[in-house]
């Protein structure tokens, strides 16, 4: 037999068979990579693919890495109300910061005021009223132990819850350390003695009457 008749054709079915199997394998790549996720078509034409990774944000997760249980952010609740007033450390009358006369309303102590009367009102509503006086304290002289309270403007009317903290020292109670009484006790010292201009430094809470009342002693 004469081989060198059949290799021309033998060569040619090679070649047909290499043929079809590069196809084959080009269209299987281009199915296969329309399955995987983050894969792109490009403008080169169908059946390229670029295979690309999303980024992964590891600031986002706070719980557990290996479970993927993610733990909120507590976020500090909102406070609401005003501003209320902070009480002074000392219990004595300030010798210093003091007015030489009747102050303005700027000049006001922020945290006390004078106590000249108590009005009663339907016990339902578990208050009472303190007409009060706003002031600022006077320079004293040199050979008194400080100066008065002194009070200007109109005399206003807050509230005081009936379950409030009240301490009273002389001339309330004979002691010149505070001493804890009740509202009501309050209320009949000042019925007694009205317009007696006592000062008092005050709290409020958080439906903004009085809730606390801390006589000032003055010697």
């Amino acid at each position: 037999m004469n081989v060198d008749r059949f290799r021309p054709a033998f060569v040619a079915l090679a070649a047909v068979a290499l043929a079809a199997v590069l196809t084959g394998c080009q269209e299987g790549g281009a199915a296969a990579g329309d399955g995987v996720p983050g894969a792109s078509a490009t403008a080169d034409g169908p059946g390229v693919v670029e295979m690309s990774e999303a980024p992964v944000d590891e600031s986002a997760a706070t719980g557990d890495a290996t479970s993927g249980v993610r733990t909120p952010v507590k976020v500090p609740a909102r406070k609401t109300g005003g501003p209320k007033p902070k009480p002074r450390v000392t219990t004595e009358a300030p010798g210093a910061d003091c007015v030489d006369g009747p102050p303005e309303p700027e000049d006001y102590d922020p945290d006390e005021f004078a106590l000249y009367r108590i009005e009663e009102l339907d016990g339902s509503t578990g208050k009472v009223n303190l007409v009060i006086q706003h002031g600022a304290w006077g320079c004293g002289g040199t050979d008194t132990d400080g100066g008065p309270f002194v009070v200007s403007g109109e005399e206003s009317r807050w509230a005081l819850d009936q379950a409030a903290y009240v301490t009273v020292t002389d001339p309330i109670v004979a002691s010149t350390e505070n001493q804890r009484i009740g509202v009501q006790e309050l209320i009949d010292w000042v019925d007694a003695h009205p317009d007696s201009g006592l000062v008092f430094r005050y709290e409020t809470g958080d439906d903004w009457s009085v809730h606390r009342l801390e006589q000032v002693f003055t010697p």
